[in-house]
């Protein structure tokens, strides 16, 4: 069986919050932009687990030990833009 479709998970390991992004099939982004706000010294993380029977909907979607967050993706990439944009004006 081939795994055609992947979870795009985000998680604040600070506030111990995630939230369920979308589906893909491809990855790459999504986890180089998570990789892009480590660098920048955020507590982030991210998984890209596949789509089953289990989790067909976002909402089935589980992570022990973190509580949803509606809005997680833009708060992060807003805090993320502030933090890049301030370290452009450094230069």
């Amino acid at each position: 069986m081939m795994i055609t479709r992947f979870w795009q998970i985000l998680k604040d390991d600070t506030k111990r919050t995630f939230e369920v992004c979308g589906q893909v099939a491809n990855e790459n982004s999504f986890t180089n932009k998570t990789y892009a706000m480590q660098k920048a010294g955020m507590h982030v993380s991210c998984m890209t687990p596949p789509v089953t029977n289990k989790t067909s909907s976002k909402d089935l979607v589980r992570i022990t030990g973190y509580t949803k967050e509606v809005g997680l993706q833009e708060r992060l990439l807003k805090e993320y833009r502030e933090i890049t944009l301030t370290s452009y004006d450094e230069w």
